[in-house]
């Protein structure tokens, strides 16, 4: 199957190499959480949930008692995607996955700040098609900044592959299962500082560079459009308080 069509250039969703699907994101969407965001890249759907900063539930899990203790619950709705199997609750790639958001948040998150209190993050994939680590960070992202934690900066995410000899961005699961590289970057978009890197196969340094710059492109765009999220959110509140 050819990726990239060499005639046009262009790959099997109608995007040019360095295209990403388009993305759209609402805040706000759980009425009883802290904080929360619903966050599209392209068929992929997440939806995350913030509870806290408060008062810790289980003391044995707090390691240091001077910074705030951040957990993190990752899964996927049964109907996400075409495989209908039943998957266990806590199965090896759902801790993975959240052990990897949890770690990239913590790393924007001013946890000194709050001292003795736990910050709950829950996601969900609604639909899954390609990309849906990087959808998850960046859904967390938009419902901590919904819940007023305060940040060192917006963490955001994207990854890029390595198909028919081209680096390709945002890959969708067609893309995805082709069994080609790729590479999820999580980056700390005004501070320039990555916080997530995984890749899955080996790659000459020098298309790992051109893959990773492109992830790093698409983890910058994305910030962009989330800052405009926020922007137009707090516009919102500010005109309903009058």
């Amino acid at each position: 199957m050819e990726y990239v069509n060499p005639l046009t250039g262009f790959r099997v969703d109608g995007r040019r190499p360095n295209e990403m699907r388009q993305l759209k994101a609402e805040v706000g969407v759980v009425a009883r959480a802290d904080g929360s965001a619903l966050f599209e890249m392209g068929n992929t759907r997440v939806i995350a949930a913030v509870y806290g900063p408060r008062e810790i539930q289980n003391k044995g899990q707090q390691v240091n008692n001077k910074e705030a203790l951040v957990r993190c619950e990752y899964r996927m709705a049964e109907f996400s995607t075409g495989d209908r199997r039943r998957k266990p609750k806590g199965d090896r790639r759902s801790t993975e996955i959240s052990l990897v958001i949890r770690q990239t948040m913590e790393a924007s998150i001013l946890t000194d700040l709050m001292p003795r209190s736990q910050i709950d993050i829950f996601v969900q994939v609604l639909q899954a098609d390609g990309g849906t680590r990087s959808a998850c960070i960046n859904a967390a992202t938009l419902a901590l900044a919904d819940a007023g934690i305060p940040m060192r900066d917006i963490v955001t995410s994207c990854s890029a592959g390595y198909l028919c000899s081209t680096p390709l961005l945002d890959l969708n699961y067609v893309e995805d299962s082709a069994g080609g590289p790729d590479v999820t970057v999580g980056i700390l978009a005004k501070m320039d500082k990555v916080t997530l890197l995984q890749m899955d196969a080996k790659l000459p340094m020098d298309t790992f560079e051109s893959v990773m710059g492109l992830a790093i492109e698409g983890c910058k765009a994305i910030a962009t459009y989330i800052r405009e999220v926020l922007l137009e959110n707090t516009k919102r509140l500010e005109y309903q308080r009058g």
